[in-house]
This record gives C-alpha cells, structure tokens and sequence, in this order.
C-alpha cells in the first residue's frame, strides 16, 4: 500500500469512526424478558397454572430454561418447556396444581441467538407472605464458570487464527504461485485446516458448560451436548467441523493441480464455497444475528472475516517468504500490497457499519466493556495500517533497479520490510484476541 492509499485508508476510517458517534442507532444485545406471567413481584389469590415469559427474540424451545421453586428449593414445575400459544418469543412451563400459599422463584436460563447465557430470576406470591428474591432462600445460577470463560475465550482466539491461516490460501493463488509446492507454506494451511476442526469440537463441548454455568467436569454431559445440538448454534458448529473436512481434501489437490486446467477450477471453486461455510458459521452466530435486520449484518460480518481473512493470511505467508528469502520476491510483495489495499478498504466499511449495527449508543463507547473493547480494536487496527505503511514504504525503495517486474530488493530495505511485516503478524495477533473477548462480550454492557 503506497503511502497515499494509507492516509486515505486512515482518513477512511477516521471517517467511519466519526460516522459511528454521530449516527449511532441503539441494537439488540442478548436476549432479553419482554413480559412474564406471573409478573415479577405479582400477589396472586389463586395458583398459577403455569408461568410464561414472552422474550426479545425467538431461540426455540430450550428445555430447562424455565424453572420454579419453592422457598425450600423444591421444584414445583412440571413438563418440559412449552410454547403455550402462536407466539414464537413466549414459553412456558406448567406447575403442580393447587400450590399452597407462598413465595415461588422463577429461574430462567436461555441461550441467545448469538450463543451467549442469559440468566436471571423473578418471584411472585400465592396469597399473603413475604416475597422472597435471588438473594432470599433460593439462589438461582447467574454465572459462567470462569474456568470455562478463560477457556472458552482461547478456543475462540484459536478458531480465529485457523481462519486467517486458511486465508492464505488466497496469498498462494494470486500473489505467489510459485509457493504453491512450498512444504511451510502447506503447512500452514494445515495447521488452519486442524485449528479450524479441533477448535469446532471444542466449542461444540464447552458450550453446554459455558451456557449452564458448569465446570470444565460437564463437557462430556450427555443432556448438555444434546442441549447444544438442537441450538442452531450447535448445528453451525457441526457445519464448520464438515467444511474442515472437505478442506482437508481439496487444499492438496487445488495446491497440485495444472494451472488454467478444468479441473483447478473446479477445486478452486470447491474451496471458495467451503470456505465460505466457515466463515458463515462464524457470522450467523455472533452478534450480527441480534440485529433487527440480520441479513444484513451477517453479509457485512461476513464481508469482514473474509477480508481479515485474506489480509491477514497473507501477511503470515509473506513472513514466511521473507525469512527464506524467497526469489523475485518484488513481484511477490506488490501483487499482496494491491489485495492488501483492497482488504484494508473492506474491513473499514465493513467493520463500521457493522459497529453501527450493533453498538447499543453512542455513550455505550466509553462506558460499557463492549465499547472500549471496540475502541482499542479499532486502535490496534490504525497501529496496523501504519505499521503496513512502512512496509509498503520499504518495498517502494528496496524494489529498485531491477528490471522488468524489480526483483532486486536492497538489504537494509528488506531488513526494514521483514521486521514491519513480523510486528504486522503479531499486532493482528492482538487484534485477533480483542475479537476474541469481543465476541463474548453483550454489546450493552
């Protein structure tokens, strides 16, 4: 990226940033209780039938996402969760009948459509008595295990990073060719290959855990996993796990086969929708799916990822061309500057509308973990665009005077090229796990 493109890349998403305090627009966060019946703190004269909460967003009958006790702890719900009429949002769940007069906590747990827990507790009397609540003689579950957070933030970091390495592939295809018979090169995409795989199982095991507030001792409990199977959640993740897979098979084969031949389209054209699967059971799981108008904001999730995807993946496989001292690494490194210019464009207006979408309001900025999670990922990505301009900078005056195409790159530009592309590779490592938290984080707090 020549040093203009990277002002007007700048410039771009000063732009972008400013367009997000001025215009931001409030968006849903997890799901959320609308209305219940009984309501909270209701005095009823006679017992309840059942009670129903109607939520912010439909995710499905979740079993044992309602609960009801007595002061003494004891279950006083009967049958499974239900949808006790045409309203996809409201659930339910029936009681005993003819409940003596008392105190009764209800517990809820639901996953969002974005697969994050959302817990909490409401209470209601049936005739005279002292209203008790979550701090009373019944507590309810309100946590994630913090064991299972940690680990489940690093998995998420992990599941990233085999995506960018995957999305070297592209690096390989357009910019380098040749690289295309390096054994580290293919590594790498093996690496993503098995990152991708191995961080989808394990997912898939600890969001039971991480949704039912249990420990790292649940992961293989049966009622959990087929909890998390029948969320859509469960079945993106199962995606994921098939497209690793089919990726397995077809990189070799599209890295081996004749160029311009039928069948390197063919494998090319297999690679490109598998790897659109991945990243699509990314974004239709995250917190675009909360947004009033999802489609939209999964497409631009989308556009986002594979961007980071490509320009990010790139930049790992450049590093390698760089240590081994690649031949005619000119035309190497200004084929990635030009789809580096084109990724950086589309993460900026990707990255800003999406934090129009989603970011609850402007204040939300500075005053919630979200918001100065977003901020500092938007500062790494600056810290990045002018780190790449060294790079791009030393690539204009290391590439000189060697003919059709300028090959010959001077040392101490190369010196200056390997070491503003090795900080690239580490600041999007950093930048990688802030999406990390990111992800696990509610938009409004």
């Amino acid at each position: 990226m020549s040093g203009r493109a990277a002002r007007r890349a700048l410039a771009l998403l000063a732009f972008l940033a400013g367009w997000l305090v001025l215009t931001a627009a409030p968006a849903s966060a997890h799901v959320e209780i609308v209305s219940s019946t009984p309501g909270d703190g209701s005095r009823l004269t006679a017992s309840p039938a059942q009670v129903s909460v109607t939520l912010s967003e439909n995710v499905g009958i979740q079993p044992g996402s309602l609960k009801v006790v007595d002061t003494q702890g004891t279950a006083v719900d009967t049958g499974p969760v239900f949808q006790p009429g045409d309203v996809a949002e409201e659930v339910a769940v029936r009681l005993r009948p003819d409940l003596p007069d008392g105190s009764y906590l209800v517990e809820y747990a639901f996953v969002s459509s974005d697969s994050h827990p959302v817990r909490g507790t409401f209470a209601f009397v049936v005739g005279a008595g002292p209203l008790i609540t979550s701090a009373g003689a019944v507590a309810a579950a309100t946590g994630t295990d913090p064991v299972v957070d940690v680990v489940s933030t690093v998995v998420r970091w992990l599941s990233f990073a085999g995506v960018v390495l995957l999305g070297g592939l592209v690096f390989l295809l357009t910019c380098h060719p040749a690289g295309r018979a390096d054994p580290r090169a293919r590594r790498l995409l093996r690496a993503g290959v098995r990152l991708t795989a191995a961080t989808a199982i394990a997912t898939f095991l600890l969001q039971g855990p991480y949704a039912a507030g249990r420990g790292l001792g649940a992961l293989l409990d049966t009622g959990l996993l087929g909890d998390t199977l029948r969320l859509s959640y469960g079945k993106l993740l199962l995606v994921r796990l098939v497209a690793a897979g089919v990726l397995a098979w077809v990189l070799p084969r599209v890295l081996t086969a004749p160029a311009a031949s039928a069948r390197r389209g063919r494998l090319e054209n297999l690679a490109m929708i598998t790897g659109f699967a991945v990243l699509l059971s990314f974004s239709a799981s995250g917190h675009p799916v909360t947004d009033r108008v999802m489609y939209f904001s999964v497409a631009a999730d989308l556009v986002h990822w594979g961007a980071i995807a490509v320009w990010a993946g790139g930049l790992v496989q450049l590093t390698l061309c760089l240590v081994r001292r690649t031949p005619d690494l000119g035309p190497v490194v200004t084929g990635f500057s030009r789809l580096a210019m084109n990724c950086v464009a589309l993460i900026a207006i990707s990255g800003g509308v999406l934090a129009l979408r989603i970011v609850p309001s402007v204040s939300a900025l500075w005053t919630t973990t979200y918001g100065l999670l977003l901020l500092g990922k938007i500062a790494g990505f600056a810290v990045l665009l002018l780190v790449a301009n060294v790079a791009r900078r030393a690539v204009l005056k290391g590439v000189a005077g060697g003919g059709e195409g300028g090959t010959a790159v001077l040392t101490t530009e190369l010196r200056r090229l390997r070491l503003a592309v090795t900080t690239e590779v580490a600041l999007a490592s950093v930048v990688l796990a802030l999406a990390a938290v990111l992800s696990a984080t509610p938009p409004g707090g």
